[in-house]
């Protein structure tokens, strides 16, 4: 839904307890009692009719009697009163409330609706949130407030914890307890009927008491709201999740081989990756993850040094990091030279670097300062094992004096147990991460290094396309709907090569006959040698059947083949409705391999790309990456590179390297297939050769449904709008194409800034910016279309690269209440009206949107845009503390 109304739920001024309670060990008195005991200093007030107090607090018979409007209540009644209950709290004024009843969904409220739909439809009215219902409650330590029945309660701290599984909270607050773990808030979301992971990512995204935001995942509602919150949130800090259910596999019936191998945890990967949300497999891993990506410095680079006073625990070290696909750093010859002078002989002169079983703090500290100088040194993780002849605490204490003013992250192991708990403690209250296994410390790097990588993903330009391609959308949905009006959910192979082929993607010819003549007659035409298929609906599978013969030299080869393929299958399958044959021309291509490329439609996230090592054994060697779509060419080449076969792919002995770019522009295609044709659930080329000329598609299965939902609901990320694109003519007859901006476009934007006079750069950013860093120019052009917008005029053809005039653009807020927007007209291109016809296409794309109010800020002394926000109907207000007037347009009719 949204964040509307969440800081009631959150910050609360007041709470009401509705089914509060004295009888021991229900819930009703154990929310009492942890809400008293919480030190929540606003008003708690109880609603009971039977009882004058609960656990000491004056009681209120109902909620009409309740002396201040609650700003949050807690409800815990029988499932036949929620309902009454929520409509008086609606009559009331209240804005959120919990509700902590199970069984709400099957229990009949009245003759067409549960208890549950009721309950929803009450709040819906003045859009009171709810938290559950079947849910363990929520706490959030910084305002004293535990509104829950948790048996532990819980310290302050950094980490927010939000979980589906009340039985997991249980399990996480006992694990908390036992290390002292503390939290910002605790969440625990039941059914998700309302508030749902979205709209808490949301909230917490921006909540300056939270440093890490930790889930516990068990299926997601709303796939949209939920990347969209997790791929704003995790720019700003990082987000962990545990997934239930990892090896459910989804599909279990599908048409397609892409169908077969995309299981549930697969789409799940690729979904939380392309949201920056790092995964993890186990609660302490967890809260490790947490601590250590909440404290880490920036990160630079992959390559791990390791300073010990034992090999065997270095050694230990250095094989989890290995297995794990760590990179282990090599010292340069400068800085062995250097160890050698403040190190024994018999020091391990490699990396790691064993500095012996007897070193002080003092040696320590000589290791650590000339390693942390080495170039190739990107991290450092420092172990200790005791020795009779060692104080660790007073090793722990070297280490951190000499780590105080280095920029590298540093981990370190002290290994052991009673000796050692001294020594962490001083690490941990010097912010330094601090693990009790090298295996632990290694993971640690290893969850810094892939959370570093998924940053980069949302953060890293995308090469351009290429080559301009504009696929023939309306000829490839003439096709299927012609399938699908006859009856069919299967194209033909023919049909299906026919759609490949309107978005560029390279076919082996291919033509359908209806018997063995027709057969023998087209292989003639084609030329020999061809491959026979069986054509029949109800054969998904055709080389499984015997339904496929490959190489057939001659005429009398083609109708033995054809008439041997009709009688076994008649044999095997005789219900099997058969249409005749395919005939194709044959491929040899000697140094070609075999991959799959397809789609299949996910349950939970929507349509799915596929890539992997293809053929008849494709499902048993499971050898595949998944990806959501959009794609561009780096998210193309990074689903490749996940792979075991892309090794193969760049070459190997006397085996050329494959024309990778037109792979990548291939998967380009088929994911622009996807996101136009809302008609395709299932898509499998299979194979799909490669070699150095490129790709060719020699078999290829479509399923189609007549069923289309819109891309709002389709698709988890929202796709280019190129429906948005305009093209204008200015007055003076200047042609400009307007379109929303694409991440390709940033050097383009890099171009268009540096022609900025410093007094257009001054009105932009209220300051002297000389260049924008790529961190920030990569927000303002990798775009959620969700929940932000820009346009830009560029040259007439539109074209990424092209030289950009003019940009605006708007950061939507998650209740649609409000969209704020900026807009910068290049300075040589000023006073031909192209600020206004930018600035009244934004406004027509917010109104549409059903965003509320258009503001913004403006410099006083900026009198073209206030001049042009008045033309154009805006109110103006000087705002004294930041000396600018907030100008702002209503967009909805009341």
């Amino acid at each position: 839904m949204s964040t509307v109304n969440l800081e009631h739920l959150f910050k609360p001024s007041s709470v009401a307890v509705i089914g509060a309670s004295n009888r021991p060990h229900s819930v009703g008195q154990v929310i009492m009692r942890n809400l008293l005991a919480g030190g929540f200093d606003g008003p708690i007030m109880p609603v009971n009719p039977r009882n004058q107090s609960i656990g000491g607090v004056l009681a209120y018979p109902d909620v009409e009697s309740l002396p201040v409007v609650p700003e949050m209540a807690v409800i815990c009644v029988p499932p036949q009163a929620v309902v009454p209950v929520m409509e008086c709290l609606d009559q009331k004024g209240c804005k959120a409330a919990i509700v902590l009843t199970a069984g709400l969904g099957s229990t009949p409220y009245d003759e067409t609706r549960s208890v549950k739909q009721a309950m929803l439809e009450t709040a819906a009215r003045n859009k009171m949130r709810l938290l559950g219902p079947n849910c363990l409650g929520l706490m959030v330590p910084g305002i004293g407030l535990n509104a829950s029945f948790s048996h532990q309660s819980i310290e302050k701290g950094k980490i927010a914890f939000v979980s589906q599984s009340g039985a997991l909270c249980t399990a996480v607050l006992d694990w908390a307890a036992a290390r002292g773990v503390g939290f910002s808030h605790f969440i625990s979301l039941g059914e998700c009927d309302d508030v749902d992971f979205g709209d808490v990512i949301d909230y917490l995204g921006s909540d300056p008491e939270t440093r890490a935001i930790m889930l516990y995942i068990e299926s997601i509602h709303e796939r949209r709201s939920f990347i969209s919150a997790a791929r704003a949130a995790s720019r700003n800090k990082p987000i962990l999740c545990i997934k239930s259910g990892r090896f459910a596999e989804g599909a279990a019936a599908a048409a397609s081989h892409t169908g077969a191998l995309a299981g549930a945890d697969d789409v799940f990967d690729a979904a939380i990756k392309r949201a920056g949300v790092l995964r993890v497999y186990t609660v302490s891993e967890m809260f490790s993850a947490a601590e250590t990506l909440s404290r880490m410095r920036p990160f630079k680079g992959d390559k791990l040094g390791i300073i010990t006073n034992g090999g065997g625990i270095g050694v230990l070290a250095v094989d989890s990091l290995i297995e794990q696909h760590g990179q282990l750093a090599h010292l340069e010859e400068g800085t062995i030279d250097s160890l050698n002078k403040v190190l024994p002989d018999t020091w391990s002169h490699a990396n790691p670097i064993d500095i012996i079983g007897d070193a002080p703090g003092e040696r320590y500290a000589g290791a650590i300062e000339q390693v942390l100088k080495d170039p190739n040194i990107d991290s450092l993780l420092v172990m200790h094992a005791p020795t009779a002849i060692t104080d660790p605490v007073e090793v722990a204490r070297g280490v951190i004096d000499a780590i105080k003013n280095t920029r590298k992250n540093i981990l370190t192991n002290w290994v052991g147990e009673a000796t050692v708990t001294e020594a962490r403690k001083l690490f941990y209250a010097a912010g330094i991460p601090t693990y009790r296994t090298p295996e632990n410390a290694v993971t640690a790097f290893q969850h810094m290094v892939n959370y570093r990588k998924l940053q980069d993903l949302l953060m890293e330009t995308p090469p351009s396309v290429p080559q301009d391609f504009t696929p023939e959308t309306d000829k490839a949905r003439q096709i299927i709907h012609s399938a699908i009006h006859s009856g069919r959910t299967m194209l033909t192979e023919p049909e299906a090569k026919q759609v490949l082929e309107c978005y560029g993607i390279n076919t082996v010819k291919t033509i359908s006959v209806e018997n063995v003549a027709g057969a023998v007659s087209t292989a003639k035409e084609i030329g020999f040698p061809v491959a026979l298929k069986i054509l029949s609906d109800d054969i998904s599978h055709k080389s499984d059947v015997g339904g496929v013969v490959l190489n057939l030299e001659s005429a009398e080869e083609v109708e033995h083949a054809a008439e041997k393929m009709l009688k076994n299958i008649g044999d095997q399958f005789p219900d099997a409705r058969l249409r005749g044959f395919t005939v194709q021309q044959m491929v040899t291509r000697r140094n070609a391999r075999e991959l799959i490329v397809g789609m299949t439609t996910d349950p939970i996230f929507g349509p799915v790309i596929l890539f992997g090592h293809g053929g008849v054994e494709v499902e048993v060697v499971r050898d595949r990456a998944m990806a959501l779509p959009p794609l561009n060419m780096k998210l193309a080449r990074e689903l490749v590179e996940g792979t075991r076969i892309y090794n193969l792919l760049k070459g190997y002995r006397d085996v050329p390297p494959v024309n990778l770019e037109e792979l990548f522009m291939t998967l380009v295609r088929l994911s622009q297939l996807v996101v136009h044709l809302g008609e395709v659930v299932e898509l499998d080329m299979n194979p799909l050769l490669i070699d150095q000329k490129g790709v060719i598609a020699l078999d290829a299965r479509i399923k189609v449904t007549p069923k289309v939902e819109s891309d709002d609901k389709r698709l988890a990320i929202h796709p280019y709008p190129r429906h948005l694109k305009q093209e204008i003519v200015l007055e003076d007859g200047t042609q400009y194409m307007l379109r929303p901006i694409k991440p390709e476009d940033e050097p383009a934007h890099y171009a268009f800034m540096s022609k900025l006079t410093p007094e257009d750069i001054h009105f932009r950013f209220f300051g002297s910016v000389r260049e924008l860093p790529h961190s920030e120019m990569a927000r303002q052009t990798q775009l959620d279309y969700d929940r932000a917008m820009a346009f830009v005029a560029t040259v007439p053809d539109g074209t990424t690269g092209g030289d950009i005039h003019g940009i605006v653009q708007v950061a939507i807020d998650p209740n649609n209440e409000y969209a704020e927007y900026a807009i910068m007209v290049r300075s040589d291109i000023k006073g031909r009206g192209l600020g206004r016809i930018l600035m009244e296409k934004m406004i027509e794309f917010c109104r549409a949107k059903g965003v509320e109010t258009f503001i913004g800020q403006v410099l006083p002394t900026n009198r073209r845009m206030l001049t042009l926000c008045e033309k154009l109907g805006f109110t103006r207000k000087y705002l004294e503390d930041e000396e600018v007037f907030e100008v702002k347009l209503p967009l909805t009719h009341p």
